[in-house]
């Protein structure tokens, strides 16, 4: 028997583990404090990078059913977090967009991140930057895949 843990496949394994903890400690305790969790997070963030998207673009991107998006998608839009407007364009269209609560929100949760992000790329140096944004990259192709 082959053992796996000393591969650098399963080195990298526990390491994206370590990483994600560490990458999401943070924003879970501001959302926890708010009575939200993980899914808020990645709905602000996507509400907030795509602005005017739909509903069926979020479970698109989010890659979730309807009813795992109902829940939280309504508490964000009763918590005055995100605005579902009707499209300038279409009047049958729903868009969501991040009301000025939800971009404040949002901001804190994600430049906790993108400051842990910009840390470990300063401390690892370009080429380990570019090396790990290539390898994120293939992964996320696989999962669109």
């Amino acid at each position: 028997m082959i053992d796996l843990s000393s591969t650098p496949s399963s080195q990298a394994i526990e390491q994206m583990y370590f990483a994600y903890r560490a990458f999401t400690e943070q924003p879970d305790r501001m959302l926890d404090k708010r009575g939200l969790s993980r899914v808020h997070h990645r709905i602000l963030y996507f509400v907030g990078a795509r602005p005017h998207t739909t509903v069926n673009d979020l479970l698109a991107t989010l890659k979730v059913s309807k009813q795992a998006l109902n829940a939280p998608l309504r508490q964000l839009i009763e918590m005055g977090l995100i605005a579902n407007n009707t499209a300038a364009h279409d009047g049958r269209v729903r868009q969501l967009v991040l009301t000025k609560a939800g971009a404040q929100l949002e901001a804190q949760l994600t430049g906790t991140q993108v400051k842990q992000l910009q840390a470990a790329f300063d401390q690892a140096g370009p080429k380990a930057q570019a090396g790990w944004l290539a390898v994120m990259g293939v992964l996320s192709n696989q999962a669109n895949s």
